[in-house]
């Protein structure tokens, strides 16, 4: 069983086996949320399952006739990318074939940034058996595992089931109780220049949720594209919390994805699992009379 990262050497392994798996590309990209899906077209690893990050691991509502969205009511988080509700996702596993006696394995080519919000979803609908590929398609063609173009065929339904969550989702009400009794540590995981609100490509508003810590999400990885080591984890979440209870930590970033890493950073370095604010700026931001902080 893994639970937070598998190499690609156990990976092969358990394919190897026969292990009851399924492997998840989650690649994407943000400025052109079609290439992801192209690149995995190009090659992805053999029988991998395509997870779009704006269709099946988001629920951003529909769109009057007049071009304006509403968002569905049920969505648990706001912001540019709204969870879907428990339920909705479970169909959606379900519908790709997906059963709770299964090892999940969740990869991209992006430092891991979107294949943590499959992870991180997964843990929350109760699933415990799922594992990020350490550095991604890049370390798992390293090790020789095998890369295809072929049209994946089609899984049977399912009936994936719902467990208790095992990662603690926090609402922007949660937040805002929060930063009005000082009892959490917000953690930001976007580029600094986007959190001092020297620049903001995406969101209407630039700046930070007040009083949050700054850890880009890349700071988790090494030169080699892996997570790196525990140690030096620890020693620089350490650093970073300066004193500050690691249980109050709740991450976030601009639209609750890149926020992950940190969450899984966390855990290798020896914490508890911490909360995630997925609707993060983007949510917090839609606000007016929330408060922001520059610099």
């Amino acid at each position: 069983m893994y639970t937070t990262l598998i190499s690609a050497e156990q990976l092969l392994a358990l394919q190897s086996a026969k292990a009851r798996l399924m492997v998840f590309d989650c690649t994407f990209d943000l400025m052109n949320p079609a290439e992801g899906e192209k690149q995995y077209r190009a090659s992805h690893i053999p029988g991998a399952v395509y997870a779009n990050l704006d269709t099946a691991l988001s629920d951003k509502g529909t769109f009057d006739a007049a071009g304006k969205l509403h968002p569905h009511t049920d969505s648990p988080s706001g912001g540019r990318h709204p969870l879907p509700s428990r339920e909705k996702f479970a169909m959606w596993l379900s519908s790709v074939g997906f059963t709770n006696d299964m090892q999940a394995v969740v990869y991209d080519r992006n430092n891991a940034n979107y294949c943590g919000r499959l992870w991180w979803m997964l843990k929350w609908a109760g699933h415990d058996n799922v594992a990020v590929l350490d550095g991604g398609l890049q370390a798992w063609q390293a090790a020789g595992g095998a890369v295809t173009d072929r049209q994946e065929p089609s899984h049977f339904q399912s009936n994936f089931e719902l467990r208790a969550p095992l990662r603690l989702l926090a609402t922007v009400q949660d937040v805002e109780r929060g930063l009005a009794s000082t009892s959490q540590t917000l953690i930001d995981a976007r580029g600094a220049p986007r959190f001092k609100g020297e620049v903001e490509p995406l969101d209407p508003v630039a700046g930070h949720i007040p009083g949050a810590l700054n850890r880009p999400f890349t700071s988790n990885i090494g030169p080699d594209g892996k997570f790196k080591p525990a140690a030096v984890l620890k020693q620089e979440f350490e650093a970073l919390l300066a004193g500050r209870d690691a249980s109050s930590v709740v991450h976030h970033c601009g639209s609750g994805v890149s926020a992950v890493p940190n969450v899984i950073a966390m855990e290798l370095a020896g914490y508890a699992p911490t909360a995630l604010f997925a609707g993060s700026w983007s949510e917090w931001c839609a606000d007016p009379s929330r408060p922001v902080e520059k610099g």
